[in-house]
């Protein structure tokens, strides 16, 4: 069984275009979405969405920060078994404008119309405890 590094999740995430993100919602269920993953950021073990402040994720994150991620890929070109990611971790929200520009991607103007700008926009860091990870006859869990 071979151990992934940090780097080597990094790149099979690149990979899968959405993470689903789950919160507590107000009742104590768990409530998930799905969110965009912007692949073209090297993960480190911060996650970066973008979400209007009016939405349920965030009301559920300002009463309760700690979340959960997973991410679900394919097989990579070199024909490596699929991957699945659960990652733990704590949410913060920024509503800083300049923060927003460094993890800003075109992509994203397709649900913000008016970019950085969208009045009530909110990015979400998630900052992980415990990443979790099965591919193919590998498993193991990092701490970044």
């Amino acid at each position: 069984m071979t151990q992934l590094t940090l780097s080597d999740l990094s790149q099979r995430m690149a990979q899968i275009d959405f993470a689903m993100l789950s919160t507590r919602a107000e009742n104590g269920n768990i409530a998930a979405r799905p969110m965009s993953n912007n692949g073209q950021v090297a993960y480190d073990g911060d996650s970066y969405f973008f979400a209007l402040d009016t939405t349920h994720t965030v009301g559920e994150i300002e009463r309760d920060p700690k979340v959960g991620l997973t991410f679900a890929g394919n097989k990579g070109a070199s024909g490596q078994p699929p991957i699945f990611i659960a990652v733990e971790g704590t949410a913060e929200l920024s509503r800083d404008k300049a923060r927003f520009q460094d993890h800003w991607d075109a992509d994203l103007d397709n649900w913000f119309e008016q970019g950085v700008d969208t009045p009530g926009l909110v990015m979400i860091k998630v900052h992980a405890t415990r990443i979790h990870y099965w591919a193919g006859k590998d498993e193991g869990e990092l701490t970044p």
